[in-house]
């Protein structure tokens, strides 16, 4: 193959990252690219896709803030891609496959965050990571599609802390999510007052740091000391443990039952009411997920969940809410 991308990445690249020529390939095979590896091809693909551009008005943490500086799903999406990358060329892994799978690894998340995918959990299952898949391989690119690479849609799937992606680069990109929002998220909560950096319990600042910036560079460059030339990324022990009590200290001072939280219950109300109104009557939905080969669930899933949060708002009022008219 003429592609001196592929050249590139068999001298430079660590023996123990993923090759884009050894790419288990495309469910619909496609002419290879003169300049582009397939992973460069996935990443771009998802970049110019609807679904990513929607990412910049659905919910990370607080919904609907009135200051323009709070996280959105994405700007998450882009730190997830910085820090995955970071940690990506400093272990020498295939940079283009962990931009990829981080641009898609939220494409499926629905509006309001978490508290959207609890209201759909209500009634079906439903997890982002799984709708995220759904959506590159079906209802992107008008219900073709996106016809990415096994590996990019493997990260994807697997981003959680629970999966177990085939790739280290996509366990990159799922260390890179655990990092990124742990850390946004205490800025968030900072900026809000609903935390102040001496909050943060200090045993935990004395292991990863005390600032945003200093934990974020201490994460990743214990993630590369401890991976570097191993089959393995992770970080040591010390960190991971300290990381996980972190989150933990999150959930009970922010995610659970912080002031700006407390409007999440009318999101997930209004979701189930939009829920139940276009299952009720398949019809109502738009007709390309009328025509979707799926259970009549699945259907409403993927149209609510590919909402934001403000075109929820917009579609619950003109449903539900009386219009004034005049004569």
């Amino acid at each position: 193959m003429d592609n001196i991308q592929y050249e590139i990445e068999e001298k430079y690249l660590s023996p123990y990252a993923f090759k884009s020529i050894n790419t288990k390939g495309r469910v619909r095979p496609q002419e290879p690219s003169l300049y582009r590896t397939e992973f460069i091809r996935d990443r771009d693909r998802i970049i110019h896709c609807k679904s990513f551009r929607r990412l910049k008005h659905k919910t990370q943490v607080f919904l609907s803030p009135e200051s323009d500086h709070y996280r959105t799903r994405l700007t998450h999406t882009l730190e997830v891609m910085q820090i995955a990358r970071s940690i990506a060329r400093g272990l020498r892994l295939n940079e283009d496959l962990v931009e990829a799978i981080s641009y898609g690894h939220d494409l499926g998340h629905t509006p309001f965050g978490h508290a959207g995918e609890r209201a759909l959990q209500d009634f079906t299952h439903f997890e982002h990571n799984e709708q995220s898949l759904r959506v590159v391989e079906v209802l992107e690119n008008d219900f073709l599609g996106m016809n990415l690479t096994y590996e990019v849609k493997d990260g994807i799937l697997n981003h959680r802390q629970n999966g177990n992606p085939s790739t280290l680069e996509g366990k990159v990109v799922s260390l890179a999510d655990r990092i990124a929002y742990i850390n946004h998220d205490i800025d968030d909560a900072i900026r809000a007052q609903v935390l102040t950096e001496s909050d943060l319990p200090r045993e935990l600042s004395e292991i990863l740091g005390h600032s945003v910036h200093e934990r974020i560079n201490n994460m990743i460059v214990n993630v590369i000391n401890n991976s570097k030339d191993k089959p393995y990324v992770k970080m040591d022990e010390q960190f991971d443990s300290a990381c996980s009590k972190l989150r933990a200290f999150l959930f009970e001072r922010v995610y659970n039952d912080s002031e700006p939280k407390k409007e999440e219950h009318k999101a997930v109300e209004m979701l189930k009411i939009l829920y139940q109104y276009f299952l009720s009557d398949i019809n109502r939905l738009p007709q390309g997920y009328r025509a979707l080969n799926a259970a009549d669930c699945q259907k409403v899933c993927d149209y609510i969940a590919s909402m934001t949060d403000s075109y929820s708002i917009f579609i619950f009022n003109n449903i539900f809410v009386p219009k004034g008219w005049q004569y």
